[in-house]
């Protein structure tokens, strides 16, 4: 076959690729960001929200869920919900514009993948892996997510690809272009570092293989690097001090190596029941872990023609092992907000891609003509889609918050602007119905700082916390039915003297099946005749901690 089809042949199957990962992608996008990573959804839509209405300066992020304000918070550099606050300046106000925003960071990253696996693998396993990432479960909720981890993975694949294109071919444009994009990435989320370490190691293997490696050229490479490094530390030192030093006094992320100990890590076996649950269930599901540990148990393709390629073949290899580094420090935060295994969704897909590779070409390659191979290659691709991709998919779509945004609704239409909420999701500190009532407010019990907030007071503690609120303007106080603390303990049943409190000091509003509103008394007039307790401003101190998974 000339070379002209083959290239034609080659466009055709990533543009059918493309196109596959655009549907999976772009299955109910309008749907509400109500799903089961509603909790962080909702944190990033407020801050493109603040920077369209208060405030378009990308260094201090701010949230709504902490009171009139201002509640900056040390927060990943905001690519994404910049770029969604400007598309709010266009089209107006939309909530799943986030969501179209993220979509395509991830259809680019199902691009620059193929491109990557085919600079150092070769084409078959450039279209198996980039298939893999295109209807891989997990890869395909958070790309659809409003969320900071696709452009965080599309951009830390298209550094990694455009630094082996300037290894390999010696386009020194490339290397700073590289440079600022995977800088950018990793601004974008901090775990998108993991991929330091394959760039690393294809800076040895591909010069070592081109008779390269050389301190002249090492020294060509450090002051990129070395320009990344400090503007990656020098911005997380930047958001560490803005989450210590304004109000809410909030830095995203916790459970560390350094702040549980090395022990309680140890006494949780690292998380690995849990984060099992998460891989099998719907981050990849079974079958594709299947097909990566196939893949583990082989040798990539290239190694014995290391020469020809210029490649480093087990860069996939070096990437999954930069990830569980990040993993073995994280483990916690990881497993309580999954989205952050995004890092890894490289090279799975691209491990299993080798799996499927290796298993529809066990008896002879797989362009022979073989109809057997090629009815092989259908029946695992099924397998993976249907018995992977849809149930994975399905579980994580389900709209666990939905009550919470109908209280959010119905706060938005009794309240007028200006008005703060006081609002209880179905998940005890998801700021989901504070979202979607278009005001600013608190959760219940009030967020930031370093206590948990996912865990209801007692009724004495709540009675305190709501007067300290009412005190600071709270104008409503709304609450889902089924709304439920990190416990299990369901707040109607946990707090009967707060409901009882508030039936004496507020006018209940809405008492349907689904939520309660109350419409507050002015602090004065709520007082007469109580006697109030003085407590410590509840907004100064809770959890880093953000549980944002739920129902499942």
């Amino acid at each position: 076959m000339p070379e002209s089809g083959i290239g034609q042949r080659n466009s055709a199957v990533l543009a059918g690729i493309l196109a596959l990962a655009a549907l999976f992608r772009l299955h109910d996008v309008q749907q509400p960001l109500i799903d089961a990573f509603s909790w962080r959804q909702a944190s990033t839509a407020m801050m493109a929200d603040n920077f369209l209405t208060r405030s378009w300066n990308i260094f201090f992020p701010e949230v709504s869920w902490t009171g009139p304000g201002p509640a900056y918070q040390g927060r990943e550099l905001q690519i994404i919900s910049y770029i969604t606050a400007l598309l709010y300046t266009l089209f107006g106000w939309h909530d799943w514009l986030g969501r179209l925003v993220a979509i395509a960071f991830g259809l680019w990253g199902v691009f620059a993948l193929h491109r990557l696996l085919d600079r150092l693998w070769d084409t078959m396993h450039a279209h198996a892996g980039a298939f893999l990432l295109a209807i891989m479960p997990g890869a395909v909720f958070i790309d659809q997510s409003f969320l900071p981890d696709p452009a965080m993975l599309s951009l830390v694949i298209t550094g990694a690809w455009l630094y082996v294109v300037y290894l390999q071919e010696d386009r020194h444009g490339l290397l700073v272009l590289s440079g600022v994009i995977t800088t950018l990435g990793v601004l974008a989320k901090l775990p998108g570092i993991a991929v330091v370490a394959p760039m690393t190691y294809a800076t040895f293997a591909i010069l070592q293989v081109r008779g390269r490696l050389n301190p002249r050229r090492v020294l060509q490479i450090m002051p990129v690097a070395l320009i990344a490094g400090a503007l990656i530390l020098g911005y997380y030192r930047w958001a560490l001090y803005v989450g210590t030093n304004y109000p809410p006094y909030h830095v995203a992320g916790s459970g560390y190596l350094w702040d549980d100990g090395l022990s309680k890590f140890f006494s949780q076996a690292f998380y690995f029941p849990a984060v099992w649950k998460i891989v099998s269930n719907w981050l990849f599901t079974l079958p594709v872990v299947i097909l990566a540990g196939i893949a583990l148990l082989a040798a990539p393709p290239g190694i014995a023609d290391q020469a020809r390629h210029k490649a480093a073949p087990w860069f996939f290899h070096v990437w999954l092992a930069g990830a569980l580094l990040i993993y073995f420090f994280a483990a916690r935060e990881i497993k309580t907000n999954p989205w952050n295994f995004h890092i890894f969704s490289v090279p799975v897909a691209a491990l299993a891609g080798r799996g499927l590779v290796l298993l529809t070409a066990m008896d002879g390659g797989l362009l022979k003509g073989s109809r057997a191979r090629w009815l092989r290659l259908a029946a695992i691709v099924g397998v993976v889609i249907v018995g992977g991709s849809i149930p994975g998919l399905q579980l994580m779509k389900t709209p666990y918050a939905q009550s919470g945004r109908q209280l959010g609704a119905r706060l938005s239409s009794l309240s007028k602007p200006g008005d703060l909420v006081i609002a209880v999701s179905a998940t005890i500190g998801d700021p989901i119905a504070i979202y979607y009532s278009r005001r600013r407010g608190w959760v219940f019990p009030p967020g930031g700082g370093m206590n948990d907030w996912s865990v209801l007071p007692d009724d004495s503690e709540a009675i305190d916390m709501l007067e300290t609120l009412r005190a600071k303007d709270a104008a409503w106080f709304g609450v889902a039915k089924n709304a439920r603390d990190s416990k299990g303990r369901k707040l109607l049943e946990y707090n009967p003297g707060l409901i009882a409190h508030l039936d004496k000091t507020a006018e209940r509003v809405i008492n349907d099946d689904t939520m309660l509103i109350y419409r507050l008394a002015p602090p004065m007039a709520s007082c007469r005749g109580n006697r109030m307790k003085r407590v410590a401003d509840p907004t100064q101190s809770s959890s880093n901690a953000e549980p944002a998974t739920q129902g499942f």
